[in-house]
Order: structure tokens, then C-alpha cells, then sequence
């Protein structure tokens, strides 16, 4: 057998394998693993996904726990080929053994190392054994003791599904027990919004709980959303020795007083229940109300709490009540958005996070949706309004002469005529895309949230009358609003469209199906922003959820530019005066463009006496109406601005496109000669296009600037290396007066004409692939087989692809 002739596939069915399992590895590893999705890229409307990252072989210990991590090679490389590339699937998947192996033998990169011994070449029979790599596991987490081995090696749940942990999350998991096991009290764990915080947080639980590590545990979170969605989703499992723990206050003359949680069957000495769930509302009070207190300070032995951003890291936050009293119990924190302000940290508290799955690398995964943004600027928001001389209110006050800004815009002073151009603008977008997609207005208040919803109702009127619920307001005065919010975030219900809010849904609320996001309030907090982006990056490919669109009229996507976000925007427009939002999407398809504190809980049960009531989870936002002017017939409209573009870190590009685009490709390739190597070394030129947009070349966007008609080639040599670009049809006519084609009979010359004529209208990547054969004009020469055997086969077909490509590049000169 000539190993040098079979393929990478033959190499791992006749070499690898084999070695694996002869040293122990039989159904411990898993082949060609994709450990990310692939990042969702949108033009227009449509939506593509990049390449997933793959794994060859990744090894498990126990499932869900991988040691090791093999990268084979043909047998035409050499056998340490693919070790860097597992180097970096490694440091991504926290895995101390790397391997790459061309069949000949394997190259052992430790991780654990610190010697000369980091790297060996083994014989594929000295594979090392599980147990030699668990024990290489255990140097590389710290495990020294036989019970922190023994919680580390305790089992995942499973629920025969089939549902497996993202490698982020198996990180997560792995990280938090492990250091449990040896003793870390205080956990950090930080997860971008999307990214299934709560499932990991069942999973370690579940595992420190099955371990006998943890016997009681509390799940502390803010919302009874929150609650409600982990009792019934992933926490179903725990089901009998799961409780939700509330507080339940009397009334005796005048006087509240605590009625124990022993009248809800909860006490500090009941054994039935193991695993609890609370709101810290529900937790504590005012005037010493405190229902934790009714738990002995060493009742529970873990606390996690879920968005700890929203409080626990305060010194006077109700939450960081709770934690104190009980000291001496494990806590971990799981948060989107950690705060790190004068007065709030979370890393003081928690500590540095054990573990980070930001945005950008959810986005670039392929976990989460990326987003376009459309910036709207008003008059009176840039310009600003002074009223004129003599201006009342509609109550017939005067109005105080001053220039009133965008922080006084619905907050102070309501101009009737700015809402109304919001709503109209709102729905404009709507119409041009779909006026049954799932959208969240963000207002400043709760007044300004009802009066976007009579806004809109006004512009909708036509859909208000089919349904009214259409619109509604979410917010946490308005019981009836608060009602439909698990209807907005069903997929499979169509009511609520539209929701108008101010703080109720900026966490903790899992919108998948959420495709527009309107910020009309003046939100200056990132972890508020992140917050309310992290509504709209859920995907959900069922329901053609896979990115989705921010409508800006307060310029808080500013915020981009902070150091502190990492997303990153697809594209940011901003609307002139006279462009209408029903064909911003339209537009950019034919461009080709890249694209709180106000939630109450009420149980009703029969009236006692003396009279027992529930408290309230949230207080509700008080606004004073009587504080805000009312004001209308203000000329509102909007006003021009430009263009902006991102690069792929989501910071704004400050210099020119052409200068962006020159400088990164001056990063990649000193000179032209370098290039063109690099360009007719590919044999498919769609790998160099992905590789230069994975390395932040935004070629989309600078297509459309320069010259759509023009050859990609030609328009990275003419803005990096000054040459004079060709359109693709130049380039075409120049191969066809070469003659190029006599050489082939009849059929196979006008099959290659069509694909010529092809690149000429739509370039070079949408030519190189078998599928071009389905479509007009190359269908009308036989199916795809019957095309491909007029070359000789499919060998001869791919070869004479490339050679039209040479020819056509030939033109440079």
C-alpha cells in the first residue's frame, strides 16, 4: 500500500483509528467534531454561514470532559503538519493533549510541560492510554486529592435526547466544578445573552448536587420570568426536590410582620427539598422583613446567582444581603454584563471571571445573530429645539424659553410631533420587511412606553383593528401587558407584534424570535446596552430568526465605539431625510452589501385575617406626569447624515474604506508579487475571500464603494499595489479574443463559454463549484453528470474550471 496516495479520510480509517483503540480509546472519541456553527454573513436579505470549526478526533475521558485533541494529515505532510492548527482547537477547547499524526506515527504536544519534554514523537502503538492522559488532565486543572478527582469525573446529565453541551459551555461546567472541588468559594462565570447561561448553570449544579459536593442549593435570580423559565425548562428535571421559596409578610395592626416560610412547608429543618429557587424581592423587605432569615446562615451550601450584574456586586444591594448572611456557603455568579464602576464590582466580590464567552466570539461562532444597524438622526435631537417666542403647552402654559436636546426629549418635555415621526418611521421599516416581525421599542419610561404604543396603534391601524394586540405595552405597571409577554416570545404565537417598554424587558427575557429592536431612549450604561442587544441575538433557524436589525433615533450606538463592547455590528446606515426605511434591506441586497426594576409578582388566594399578603417582586417605575410639558406642532423630520462601516472587531472605521482596505491588506502581503502568489496558489478562490474576510478585509462593503462591475482581484491590486483595474466583462472579452476555447469540442466550448459569461455577471467564486451546473444558463447542457462527463470526468471538469480562471487573471499584465 503506498500511503502516499490515499487521502487524509484513509489515513484516519487505516492508521489512526486503529492506534486509538488499541490503546484504550474504543467509543471514547468522537470524529470530525464541529465545535462552532459557522458565522451567519448577511447580504441583503439572504444570509450565508462561514466555515465551522472542526476537530479530526477529540478525546473524552467521560463524556463531556476532553483530554485530548488529534489533527491528522495526509500522508504527503509530514506528521507534525496539523499541529498548530490543534494547538489553536486546543487553547479554544481547554484541552491539555495535542496530537497530529499523518499515519506515520503521532507529534505529542503537553501542555502541561515546562521542560523538553513539551513535545515527543511517538510510534502509533505508543499512544498514550486514558489513564496516562487523565492523569496529565488532573496536572494541567490542579486536581490533586482522590475526592477532587472523583467530583471532576462525576457524569453530565442526560435525558436521552441527544442535547449536548456547546464546547463554551462544557468549558464553563468543567471550570466551575473542578474548582469547587478544590475549594474555590466565589465563581465568576461570564456568558454573552443567547449563549444558555442557565442550562450551564443546571449542569454544574446538577453534578456538584449528584456528587454529594452540595446538598442544598439556591438559585437566586431577580424576575419571575427568570424563575418561571428555569423551573420549567431546564431545571424540570430536579421536579420533587425543587421549591420556589417567597416571602409572605402579615398585617397586625397597622404593622407588617414576617409570616414564616413554615406555613409554605419550607423550613430551615425540612429535608424534602434540596434545590430552591428565590427572588431576592422575595428574599427581603423593608423594616428588617427579611424571609432568609427564616434559613439557618449554613442552610444552603451553594448560591448561584443568575445576573449578578443587577445587584449582588453592591454593597447595599438587597442581594449582597443575602450573600453575607450566608457567608459560608459557595457562590457563583453567572452574568452577561459584569459591572465595574466606582461603586459596583463584580470582580471584587466574585473574583476575576474563571471563565469569558463574550459576544463577538458568540457572533463569530455562529451562536448568535449579528445585526445591521440603522441610524435615524431628527432635527430636534441634533439641531436641538428652542421654542418659539410666546410657545405654550397643550395646557396652555408657556413653555420655558430654552434649547431642548435629546436627554429632555420624553423625559422632560414631550413633543408629540417626534413621536409620531418615530412611529411612522418604525413602521416604514416594518412595511419594507415584514409587519409581523417580532419588535421591541425601548423607551424612557412608562409613560413614554404608552405613548409609543398609542404611536404606533395610530400608524397600525389597519392591523390594530384585525388584532389589538398588535401592539401592546410591557411594562411593569400594566398587569395585562406583563400577561402577554410569554406570548410575545413564543414563536409560535403572533401576538404581540409590537412591544413598548422602558426597563421590564431589557433581561431575562428569551425573545428568539425578536428580529427589530428600536432604542429611543438615552441609554448610556453598556452593560444596560449589551443587555437589550442580547434581546435580539437568540437565533432560531425554524422560524428564519438568524439575524436581526436596530433602528437607533438616540445615537446610543455610539457605544460601539467603547472599548468595553465587543460586538460586532454587520453594517451601520444611517437614513437621509429623504429615504424611507421600507427599502434600506432591498437596497443593500442589490448593493451586495455586508451587511428591571418594574416587574411585580401577585399571588391571589382567599382573604385571611388578619389579611396575608405577597410582596411585590419589583416596585414599579413611579413617573410623575405631571413633571413632563406637552407640547405639539414642532416641524420634526430628518435630517442627512453619512454612512458608516465597522470592522469585524465592531469598532468604526475613522479613516476611508479604500485606506482601511489598503492598510490591511499591506498587513497580510508586502508586495504585489506576494499576492499574486498567494492568489494563483489557491484552487478555489472562494477560500481567499473567506480568509481575507475572517481577517477583517471587508470586501463586501468595499466592493459596493468602489466599483461593483470590477473584478475582486482587481480591486485589491488596484487600492493596495495602484494598479488599473479591469471590470469583469473587460476581463472576459480578453479571454475570448485569445481564442481560448478551440481546443475543445463543440459542447465542452460552449459549456465553458456559459461559465465564462457567468463570472463575467456575477465573478469568480460563484463558478468554481459543481453547482453552477443546476442553474441557467449551464442546465440547458444535461444534468450535472452528463456536463461533467463531456470533460472526462470530474478530475478533467475541475482542471479545465482552473485553467479558465488562469486565463482570465491573464489579462494582468
Amino acid at each position: 500500500m503506498n500511503k502516499k496516495t490515499l487521502s487524509e479520510r484513509d489515513i484516519c480509517t487505516k492508521f489512526i483509528t486503529p492506534a486509538l483503540e488499541l490503546a484504550g480509546w474504543k467509543d471514547k472519541f468522537l470524529e470530525e467534531v464541529s465545535f462552532t456553527d459557522g458565522r451567519i454573513r448577511v447580504v441583503g436579505k439572504m444570509t450565508t454561514r462561514g466555515v465551522s470549526k472542526r476537530a479530526d478526533y477529540i478525546l473524552y475521558y467521560k463524556p463531556n470532559i476532553p483530554v485530548a485533541i488529534v489533527e491528522a494529515k495526509d500522508n504527503k505532510h509530514t506528521v507534525s503538519a496539523g499541529l498548530q492548527q490543534a494547538l489553536e482547537y486546543a487553547r479554544i477547547l481547554d484541552i491539555p493533549s495535542v496530537f497530529s499524526s499523518n499515519g506515520d506515527g503521532f507529534i505529542f504536544h503537553d501542555r502541561t510541560a515546562t521542560d523538553d519534554t513539551i513535545e515527543q514523537e511517538l510510534t502509533l502503538n505508543e499512544f498514550p492510554t486514558p489513564a496516562q492522559l487523565w492523569e496529565r488532565y488532573k496536572a494541567y486543572k490542579g486536581l490533586e486529592s482522590t475526592e477532587e478527582d472523583a467530583i471532576a469525573q462525576q457524569e453530565y446529565y442526560t435525558d436521552g435526547s441527544g442535547r449536548q453541551p456547546r464546547y463554551y459551555q462544557q468549558i464553563a461546567i468543567n471550570r466551575t466544578v473542578e474548582a469547587i472541588a478544590k475549594g474555590q468559594n466565589r465563581v465568576l462565570l461570564v456568558m454573552a445573552t443567547g449563549t444558555g447561561k442557565t442550562y450551564t448553570a443546571f449542569q454544574m449544579i446538577y453534578r456538584l448536587w449528584k456528587s454529594g459536593r452540595k446538598k442544598r442549593i439556591l438559585f437566586l435570580a431577580d424576575r419571575n420570568a427568570l424563575i418561571d423559565q428555569t423551573r420549567r425548562g431546564d431545571f424540570k428535571y430536579f421536579r420533587d426536590k425543587m421549591t420556589i421559596i417567597r416571602k409572605r409578610v402579615v398585617n397586625v395592626g397597622g404593622k407588617e410582620e414576617l409570616v414564616s416560610t413554615r406555613r409554605r412547608g419550607i423550613s430551615a429543618t425540612d429535608k424534602a427539598y434540596e434545590i430552591f429557587l428565590g427572588l431576592y424581592q422575595g428574599l427581603t423587605g423593608n423594616e428588617g422583613i427579611d424571609a432568609y432569615k427564616d434559613f439557618s446562615p449554613d442552610f444552603f451550601d451553594l448560591i448561584v446567582v443568575d445576573e449578578c450584574h443587577r445587584g449582588s456586586a453592591s454593597d447595599d444591594s438587597s442581594w449582597r444581603v443575602i450573600l453575607d448572611y450566608f457567608k459560608g456557603a459557595t457562590q457563583v455568579g453567572l452574568t452577561a454584563t459584569p459591572r465595574e464602576t466606582n461603586t459596583v464590582s463584580n470582580s471584587e466580590y466574585f473574583g476575576d471571571p474563571l471563565y469569558t464567552y463574550s459576544l463577538k466570539q458568540g457572533i463569530d461562532d455562529g451562536f448568535l445573530a449579528p445585526y445591521r444597524v440603522v441610524r435615524i438622526g431628527l432635527n430636534v435631537d441634533l439641531e436641538g429645539w428652542r421654542p418659539p417666542k410666546g410657545k405654550r403647552d397643550k395646557k396652555g402654559n408657556p413653555v420655558e424659553d430654552r434649547i431642548y436636546n435629546r436627554s429632555d426629549f420624553d423625559r422632560n418635555i414631550v413633543v408629540e410631533d417626534r413621536r409620531r415621526l418615530v412611529a411612522e418611521k418604525i413602521t416604514e421599516y416594518l412595511k419594507g420587511q415584514n409587519r409581523f416581525m417580532k419588535t421591541i421599542v425601548f423607551c424612557v419610561d412608562i409613560e413614554h412606553a404608552d405613548g409609543m404604543r398609542n404611536a404606533l396603534v395610530k400608524q397600525n391601524a389597519d392591523l390594530v383593528k384585525q388584532n389589538y394586540k398588535y401592539v401592546m405595552k410591557i411594562t411593569g405597571d400594566d398587569e395585562e401587558g406583563k400577561r402577554e409577554l410569554d406570548n410575545f416570545i413564543n414563536p409560535e404565537e403572533r401576538y404581540p407584534v409590537i412591544a413598548t417598554t422602558s426597563k421590564l424587558m431589557t433581561t431575562g427575557v428569551d425573545a428568539q424570535t425578536c428580529q427589530l429592536i428600536v432604542l429611543d431612549s438615552n441609554i448610556q450604561s453598556m452593560t444596560e446596552f449589551k443587555q437589550i442587544i442580547g434581546r435580539g441575538t437568540r437565533i432560531n433557524e425554524e422560524f428564519g430568526k438568524l439575524y436581526f436589525t436596530i433602528l437607533d433615533f438616540r445615537n446610543v450606538t455610539d457605544l460601539f465605539a467603547d472599548p468595553d463592547f465587543d460586538g460586532d455590528p454587520v453594517r451601520v446606515k444611517i437614513v437621509s431625510e429623504d429615504e424611507t426605511l421600507e427599502t434600506v434591506e432591498a437596497e443593500e441586497e442589490a448593493d451586495e452589501s455586508l451587511v428591571s426594576n418594574d416587574e411585580a409578582e401577585v399571588e391571589i388566594e382567599e382573604p385571611l385575617r388578619p389579611k396575608v399578603r405577597y410582596s411585590l417582586d419589583d416596585e414599579p417605575e413611579i413617573v410623575n406626569d405631571e413633571r413632563k410639558v406637552y407640547v405639539n406642532g414642532v416641524d420634526v423630520s430628518v435630517l442627512n447624515s453619512l454612512e458608516l462601516t465597522f470592522d469585524n472587531d465592531g469598532k468604526p472605521i475613522l479613516v476611508g474604506l479604500k485606506d482601511f482596505t489598503r492598510d490591511k491588506m499591506r498587513e497580510k502581503f508586502r508586495s504585489m508579487d506576494d499576492f499574486l502568489t498567494y492568489w494563483n496558489a489557491a484552487q478555489r478562490k472562494e477560500v481567499i475571500v473567506q480568509e481575507l474576510m475572517e481577517q477583517g478585509v471587508l470586501l463586501d462593503a468595499f466592493t459596493n464603494a468602489v466599483d461593483r462591475d470590477a473584478d475582486l482581484f482587481d480591486l485589491i491590486c488596484h487600492v493596495a499595489f495602484d494598479q488599473k483595474p479591469l471590470t469583469r466583462k473587460e476581463r472576459a472579452n480578453e479571454v475570448k479574443k485569445r481564442n481560448y476555447f478551440g481546443k475543445y469540442g463543440e459542447k465542452s466550448r460552449a459549456v465553458l463559454e456559459a461559465l465564462l459569461d457567468k463570472y463575467a455577471d456575477e465573478g469568480v467564486v460563484n463558478i468554481e463549484t459543481l453547482d453552477v451546473l443546476r442553474v441557467q444558463p449551464l442546465n440547458k447542457y444535461g444534468s450535472t453528470v452528463e456536463i461533467v462527463k463531456l470533460f472526462g470526468g470530474k478530475p478533467q471538469y475541475l482542471e479545465a474550471v482552473r485553467e479558465l480562471e488562469s486565463e482570465i487573471y491573464k489579462a494582468v499584465a
